[in-house]
């Protein structure tokens, strides 16, 4: 057994660390948030810093790195790794599936389909004014997409919203020492700069035919560092059996080393390169590439099949029937936040 899984099996928490740097240069662009900008606070010692990415973020980027070329199926090499695929009929004739759904399995698009809510429920024991067996909740889980165990789900659109687990994974990117640098551009435009020549008939709003200059703030900092919390105290919790519990370790495991190898471009100015990574809660273990992870991940996840951990076949097809609504205005979505 890999020293890193068998830390896994001895830890309540299994914390990682990666240093960054901008590929290129000392600048680069944080996320940004609606009415806020760029998220900048103070240490107690008076230290600035910024959050270069969010932990909701970070969680997209996570379930990226597993998805094919496709953008709906999982990856060639962690086929058999289960997960629900749903086809849209009538007013929508798309492909989606749990692994790119906002809410996972709680997406309407899978839940919606009554036969599927219905099998959830029958398996989970789910009753209306009883207590759930949050062990047997788990082991559902695992059935249809461990991924939903990895990242959290909450099933808002599953009776009365009782089915909330929070995410086992969990990564944020942030900055030390952080200080501004300003710049800008203008947007040309060659035909007439002072755009009074438009469209005749068109609804593009009028501020978008001149030349427009812009402002830009980018950031540099001492020190860019990613952050990883795998909850294996929760984890062990779900009563999972062996197999189960090494699959979520080894492929939350496969998800950062695979982030932190291959997808570290966030933003057009935020292109970043590993200096260094390290697993804060076994100083003594290396951190192992995905290539290593996914040769210990490949036989778990053919051990869960034979242990009957996995649907039968481990893709759930369902067919989910959509209609054209007239347009209105949605109210606020539900908080995911796990």
């Amino acid at each position: 057994m890999p020293n890193w899984l068998q830390e896994c099996r001895n830890k309540n928490r299994m914390i990682i660390e990666a240093d960054l740097a901008p590929v290129v240069g000392d600048r680069f662009q944080p996320t940004g948030f609606a009415d806020l900008g760029a998220a900048i606070y103070e240490r107690p010692d008076g230290t600035r810093m910024l959050l270069v990415e969010s932990a909701q973020s970070v969680a997209n980027r996570l379930e990226k790195v597993i998805i094919d070329d496709d953008g709906v199926n999982i990856r060639p090499e962690l086929e058999g790794l289960p997960y629900v695929r749903s086809k849209l009929t009538g007013a929508s004739e798309a492909v989606t599936s749990s692994l790119i759904e906002p809410h996972r399995l709680n997406s309407p698009f899978i839940i919606g389909n009554k036969e599927f809510e219905k099998r959830l429920k029958e398996e989970m024991e789910y009753k209306k004014g009883a207590n759930l067996d949050w062990r047997r909740v788990a082991r559902v889980l695992m059935r249809y997409d461990p991924n939903s165990l990895v990242h959290g789900v909450f099933f808002s659109n599953l009776e009365d919203g009782r089915v909330r687990l929070a995410r086992l994974l969990t990564g944020f990117i942030e900055a030390e020492d952080i200080k501004e640098a300003y710049s800008g551009g203008v947007k040309n435009n060659s035909i007439d700069p002072s755009g009074k020549i438009r469209l005749a008939d068109s609804q593009i709003k009028a501020g978008v035919y001149s030349n427009i200059p812009y402002h830009r703030v980018e950031y540099v900092a001492r020190s860019i560092r990613a952050y990883f919390n795998l909850d294996l105290s929760m984890l062990r919790s779900y009563a999972l059996p062996p197999e189960g519990y090494d699959l979520i370790t080894a492929l939350s495991l496969y998800k950062v080393a695979k982030f932190l190898e291959d997808d570290l471009r966030l933003r057009t100015m935020c292109d970043l390169k590993v200096l260094g990574k390290r697993m804060v809660s076994a100083q003594e273990v290396a951190f192992p590439s995905s290539d290593e992870v996914l040769a210990q991940l490949r036989p778990v996840i053919d051990a869960c099949r034979d242990k009957g951990l996995f649907a039968k076949p481990p893709v759930t097809d369902l067919t989910v029937a959509t209609k054209m609504e007239k347009e209105e205005k949605e109210g606020p979505a539900p908080e995911e936040e796990q």
